[in-house]
C-alpha cells in the first residue's frame, strides 16, 4: 500500500458546500482514503474460488408457510436512479412504457397491489430515486393513491464527487458544475436507507426484511419461498443468482474468498490479465440478478459497528470528466455494488433462482423482446413467459446506427414482430419493421442500401432477407 498522505479536506469542503450529511461524507472519505492508499478494487482470480453448488429455489418449496407467517413483516424497495441515458432517454428509464401501454413503474405499482389483495397484508412498495428520476417517479405514482402507507413512498440517492486521476483532488468543471458529480452505485442504498430515515422508520413498524430489486427488472416480483427461506433460517443477506448463460460474460459473478465467505466480483474489478478466467462460465457458474433481500435488525447493527460505513469493496471505474468527451480530463468514480455486501454480512447466502426473476432492460433490443409476445402479463400484472415461447429470450441484435435510441428504435418498430419461436434476430442497417411480421428460429434482415427500406408483414423461418 501507497505512504501517500491522505488530503480529504477539499473533498468535505464539497460536500459540505452541497448540503451532503455526514454520513454520506464518512462513507466517501472511507473509500477515498483507500482509494490514496493504492486500493486498486482489483480482485485476482489467485484470491478467490468458484461456488461450486447452492440451493436451488425450486426445490425450497416447503419454505412457502413461512413466508406467508413472515408478509407482515416485509417491505419492497426499487432501485430507480437510472435515467436510461444509453437509450437517449432524458426521464426516468421507468416511465418508458414496457407493455401493453403501461410503464414499468405502472407495473410494479399494479404488482404490489395484487399482492397486498392476495396475501390480505400492507406490503410497503419504496422507490429509491435520484434527483433526476424523483419527479418523474411522483407523477406516476399520484395516479396511485391507494399506494400510500405508514412508510414514505420514495428516498433520495446522494452523489458523491469525481476524483481527478492526475493529482487526486476534486473534479472541477465550471461551465457543466454537475459534471463534478456522480452516483456513488447501488451499494450506496444502505447508507440512503440510514440518512432517509426509512431504515428506523420501517423497523418502529416492525418491519424486519426488505427485497430490493431493480426497477428495469420486471421478473423480480416478491416470493413467499425465499421469504420463508429467509426467515425460518434467520438468514441476515441473501442474494438471488442465476445460470451464467455466454450472453452474462461480462456480469459479475459469485465466488468465494479464502476464508469462506461468498462475495460478488464486478468485471471492474477484475485485472485484465484474468479475464479469461472471469468470462468462464463453467467455472464461475452463478451471476448476481441484483434481486437482494437484507434483515433490517441485521443491517442496522452492520451499520452501528461500523459507525454509519457499510466497508464494501470499492470499485474504482476509469471515466473522463464529461462522459460524452473521451478527451475530457481522466477521472474515478469510486462506487460500490449493492450485491457486495455478501462479504460483510456474516452468514449471507445465495439462492440460484430461475432466468424468469432476472428480466433487465438495458437496451432497446431487451426492450424488443419484453414487448414481444414472448411474456404476457397475467391478472396479477405480472410478466409471465408465452407457454408456447421457446424456454430462453431470443437474442436480439440491431444496428446501433439506428436502434440504440429509444426514439429510432420506436420509428423503425412500431410493434413487435412475433418472437415466442424465435432464437436469435440479427438486423442490419434502416429497416422499418411493418406489424404483423413473425420471426422463427434464426432469422436476419439486412439492408445495404443506405436507404430506409420496409419490411412488409412475413413469416421468416431461419432465414437472411435481404430488403
Amino acid at each position: 500500500m501507497s505512504a501517500q498522505p491522505v488530503n480529504f479536506a477539499p473533498f468535505e469542503a464539497k460536500m459540505r458546500r452541497e448540503g451532503l450529511e455526514e454520513i454520506v461524507i464518512d462513507n466517501f472519505r472511507y473509500y477515498y482514503t483507500a482509494l490514496v492508499h493504492g486500493d486498486t478494487g482489483l480482485v485476482p482470480e489467485s484470491q478467490i474460488q468458484p461456488v461450486s453448488a447452492l440451493p436451488n429455489l425450486e426445490h425450497l418449496g416447503a419454505y412457502e408457510e413461512a413466508g406467508r407467517a413472515a408478509l407482515a413483516r416485509v417491505a419492497v424497495l426499487k432501485l430507480n436512479g437510472g435515467l436510461g441515458t444509453s437509450m437517449g432517454l432524458e426521464r426516468a428509464k421507468s416511465v418508458l412504457v414496457a407493455r401493453e401501454g403501461l410503464t414499468f413503474l405502472d407495473i410494479i405499482a399494479r404488482q404490489n397491489l395484487a399482492d397486498r389483495a392476495l396475501y390480505g397484508q400492507t406490503i410497503p412498495l419504496i422507490f429509491m430515486n435520484s434527483f433526476n428520476t424523483d419527479a418523474d417517479t411522483r407523477e406516476v405514482l399520484a395516479r396511485y393513491p391507494e399506494l400510500a402507507c405508514a412508510v414514505p413512498q420514495t428516498m433520495l440517492q446522494h452523489k458523491v464527487p469525481k476524483v481527478l486521476q492526475a493529482t487526486l483532488r476534486p473534479a472541477v468543471w465550471p461551465a457543466e458544475p454537475e459534471l463534478e458529480w456522480c452516483p456513488p452505485g447501488h451499494g450506496e442504498v444502505y447508507v440512503a436507507l440510514a440518512t432517509s430515515g426509512l431504515l428506523e422508520q420501517l423497523l418502529r413498524h416492525d418491519y424486519e426484511y426488505l427485497f430490493i430489486s431493480n426497477a428495469d427488472n420486471l421478473g423480480a416480483t416478491l416470493d413467499l419461498t425465499l421469504l420463508g427461506f429467509m426467515a425460518q433460517h434467520q438468514i441476515p443477506f441473501l442474494m438471488e443468482v442465476a445460470s451464467r448463460t455466454k450472453a452474462d460474460r461480462k456480469g459479475g459473478h459469485l465466488a468465494r474468498r479464502a476464508d469462506g465467505r461468498l462475495m460478488l466480483r464486478e468485471v471492474a474489478q477484475c485485472p485484465d490479465e484474468d479475464l479469461i478466467h472471469f468470462q468462464d462460465i463453467a467455472r464461475h457458474r452463478y451471476f448476481n440478478t441484483n434481486n437482494i433481500w437484507v434483515n433490517l435488525h441485521r443491517l442496522k447493527e452492520l451499520l452501528e459497528e461500523g459507525h454509519n460505513v457499510i466497508k464494501l469493496p470499492l470499485i474504482r471505474n476509469r471515466k473522463t470528466l464529461d462522459p460524452r468527451d473521451p478527451d475530457s480530463l481522466p477521472v474515478y468514480q469510486l462506487e460500490t455494488a449493492m450485491g457486495a455486501a455478501i462479504e460483510v454480512f456474516p452468514d449471507a447466502q445465495a439462492v440460484r433462482v430461475p432466468r424468469s426473476r432476472f428480466v433487465p432492460v438495458k437496451t432497446c433490443a431487451d426492450l424488443l423482446v419484453l414487448r414481444s409476445d414472448v411474456y404476457r402479463l397475467d391478472a396479477n400484472a405480472r410478466l409471465r413467459r408465452h407457454p408456447d415461447a421457446l424456454a430462453v429470450n431470443p437474442v436480439v441484435t440491431l444496428d446501433k446506427n439506428y436502434y440504440t435510441l429509444i426514439d429510432d428504435f420506436e420509428a423503425r418498430f412500431p410493434a413487435p414482430p412475433s418472437l415466442m419461436a424465435c432464437s436469435a434476430l440479427t438486423v442490419e442497417g434502416d429497416v422499418f419493421f411493418e406489424p404483423g411480421s413473425t420471426f422463427r428460429g434464426t432469422v436476419k434482415v439486412v439492408n445495404r442500401s443506405g436507404a430506409q427500406r420496409r419490411l412488409l408483414p412475413v413469416t421468416l423461418v431461419n432465414e437472411v432477407r435481404e430488403v
